[in-house]
């Protein structure tokens, strides 16, 4: 573990094991906030700041999926994972689809999800250290990489932490094919088929978000991979 001590929120209704996980997460160098409803962990993201948030996905008063989204909306630069006792597929494409960095499935090893956060936090934390210019210009946009916010004229798009390293990859290889597997394991870490489906929905988002300026593209060589053209 860093010197810093990682704020986690852990959001889950089973008492016995969320206590167990709170403790041994404890033990694994985190200071974590733990709380058993959506409702309870939104009114928390809306006072304190969090490095990243573990979600049950099935609680009271607000499911995970619900939560994540808010997270999305009030804290999009905080990454999140979901823990699911469900095995359905449709579950975790609709949890990665949200944009959450990893998707758990009960029951698992306590140093699985230890290793996991690691991961994360250290691609997070460090993508945001080596940022350098605050401000990148992409055709008519401005792209504001720490407020995560991508600017056209007076209209501002709030990003979520993975558009933004999506986006910051995208165009640092600008007028390149780039391969698929190549942006999966550069930003996704994986190229598995979930993370896969996952990178199409965020290409389809980031194509909204630049369809404005005719000179920006993703255009996608099927087969190959994809190109973002600015011209």
């Amino acid at each position: 573990m860093d010197e810093k001590l990682y704020h986690i929120l852990l959001a889950e209704d089973d008492n016995d094991f969320g206590n167990i996980l709170k403790q041994y997460l404890e033990i694994s160098g985190y200071s974590i906030t733990w709380v058993k409803d959506g409702g309870e962990a939104l009114l928390l993201l809306q006072k304190q700041h969090f490095d990243i948030c573990v979600l049950d996905v099935m609680m009271p008063k607000m499911d995970g999926f619900t939560l994540a989204e808010k997270i999305i909306e009030i804290r999009p630069e905080v990454p999140f994972i979901f823990l699911t006792a469900r095995k359905m597929k449709e579950d975790k494409l609709k949890g990665l689809k949200l944009g959450a960095d990893d998707y758990i499935v009960k029951p698992f090893e306590a140093d699985e999800l230890v290793l996991r956060l690691q991961n994360i936090l250290k691609r997070t934390i460090g993508n945001k250290v080596t940022i350098t210019n605050e401000f990148i210009s992409i055709g008519s946009y401005t792209f504001d990489t720490r407020r995560l916010e991508l600017k056209f004229e007076d209209e501002i798009q709030q990003l979520t932490e993975k558009e933004a390293e999506l986006i910051l990859f995208l165009y640092n290889h600008k007028n390149q094919l780039l391969k698929r597997e190549e942006i999966l394991k550069s930003v996704w870490k994986n190229d598995d088929y979930f993370s896969g489906r996952s990178m199409d929905v965020f290409i389809s988002r980031l194509r909204k978000y630049f369809r404005k300026d005719i000179t920006i593209s993703i255009e996608s060589s099927r087969g190959i991979g994809l190109e973002f053209k600015l011209g």
